[in-house]
């Protein structure tokens, strides 16, 4: 397993920030590995969302329920930094839920102790805000997206930006993830292969 320095350093870069080797040992300090097995729950429904987490190794997925369907939000694999950003903000119960796709290692920080370095420390306070800045960036074009393109489209860009979930997240959570049904992402994937 990486160290809390590798991990810190991997945080600053997936965000573009340079940290000084102090700064980022005391952030390194506040980092905590967490193991989820496949299938296991980082975050449930009615849990309140206090820490961010960076996928060290593993795919997670962000999902809720509506009318009883299974909707998947979000599947963030390495390198990316997941929290149900409602319930973090408001420290309000979550509908969206985080589970493990696979064996997965996350690094913990939790918001109370990431807020107290932010406050004490410009860099860390940059690196906070890009944290919120991406996740926004990224809801923005997601939404886009969703709103604006045809479903061989919305496939064709994921599979330019994130090869990654197409190659490891179950079917299902693709198609839910793009808002189509499983038999439109067969259709779309198959017309894909032939062009």
């Amino acid at each position: 397993m990486n160290s809390n320095i590798d991990i810190a350093k991997r945080i600053a870069s997936s965000l573009n920030c340079t940290l000084s080797k102090e700064v980022l040992k005391t952030f390194a300090e506040i980092l905590v590995p967490e193991k989820y097995k496949k299938g296991e729950r980082i975050l449930d429904e009615g849990q309140v969302c206090d820490s961010l987490y960076f996928i060290d190794k593993g795919m997670t997925r962000q999902f809720y329920f509506k009318y009883d369907k299974d909707l998947t939000e979000h599947i963030g694999y390495e390198d990316a930094i997941i929290v149900c950003l409602e319930s973090y903000f408001n420290e309000e119960p979550t509908k969206l839920m985080i589970e493990a796709l696979e064996p997965t290692i996350a690094w913990k920080i939790n918001k109370n102790e990431i807020v107290h370095l932010a406050s004490i420390n410009s860099e860390i306070g940059t690196l906070y805000r890009r944290i919120f800045e991406n996740s926004l960036i990224t809801s923005q074009r997601k939404a886009d997206t969703l709103r604006f393109e045809p479903a061989n489209e919305r496939y064709n860009k994921l599979m330019q930006q994130h090869p990654e979930i197409l190659k490891r997240a179950p079917l299902i959570y693709i198609a839910s993830l793009l808002q189509m049904t499983p038999e439109t992402l067969s259709r779309v994937r198959s017309s894909s292969l032939i062009s």
